[in-house]
């Protein structure tokens, strides 16, 4: 098997990549071939965003036969505390749609589905479920604190309490990030499972980056994927 890892900047992905040999750098852009514990993988750092995702996402696709990909790096979680780590049971645009007198209303609300095969795919794409709860056990295994739920990928970030809960209630949402959802898309066209694994490096309420723990979010999600490696 081959595995593809795919997070969108260096920083998230520091111990990981101590572990691959050869060991990757830090450009982004950059597909790297290697292995950890044995395994196959494909590595690259996507950029931020969800148009820098889906392009490396489609570069790693279409140029390897990839049998899973894992995404992985922080996010804010609309809950819970900082260093969970978070598991994805689906992927969900949170700004895709259209905003009317009545409020916000999803790409369904259109009759515009972004992807159209054996059904529709609007603004949720439902991820591996078998795989996802294969990480949620090693992640506790790890020592972890583990969550399961949806993550919401957005364009603007919450850096507010109000803004956190109204999309927190929009999908039933467990943390947000800016690039999930477009990875689950592609790998729905190249009809590749994913997993997505995230650290919480802030909880979403007043913006207060003093409060904030982004190398505890990354050392945990890391330590998650690593050990989900290594059993895979």
């Amino acid at each position: 098997m081959t595995f593809a890892l795919i997070t969108p900047t260096p920083i998230e992905s520091k111990e990981l990549r101590r572990e691959i040999k050869p060991q990757p750098h830090e450009e982004l852009k950059v597909i790297y071939e290697g292995e950890i514990y044995g395994k196959d993988i494909i590595f690259t750092h996507s950029g931020v965003g969800k148009v820098n995702a889906a392009h490396s996402t489609t570069l790693v696709l279409e140029n390897y036969e990839i049998n899973l990909l894992i995404h992985f790096g922080i996010a804010g979680a609309y809950s819970g505390q900082i260093g969970d780590v978070d598991v994805a049971e689906s992927e969900n645009y949170g700004d895709e749609g259209v905003l009317t007198k009545e409020g916000w209303k999803s790409m369904e609300f259109t009759g515009l589905p972004l992807i159209k095969n054996e059904k529709e795919y609007f603004n949720t794409f439902s991820l591996d479920q078998k795989l996802a709860q294969m990480a949620l056990k090693v992640s506790k295994y790890a020592g972890l604190n583990v969550r399961y739920g949806n993550f919401v990928t957005v364009s603007q970030c919450s850096g507010t309490h109000e803004s956190g809960e109204l999309l927190k209630k929009r999908f039933n949402g467990i943390c947000e990030n800016m690039e999930g959802a477009a990875v689950a898309h592609i790998c729905t066209l190249y009809r590749v499972p994913m997993i997505e694994i995230r650290g919480i490096s802030n909880i979403i309420e007043d913006r207060d980056m003093k409060k904030w723990n982004i190398p505890l979010a990354v050392s945990n999600s890391n330590k998650a994927v690593i050990e989900l490696i290594k059993r895979l």
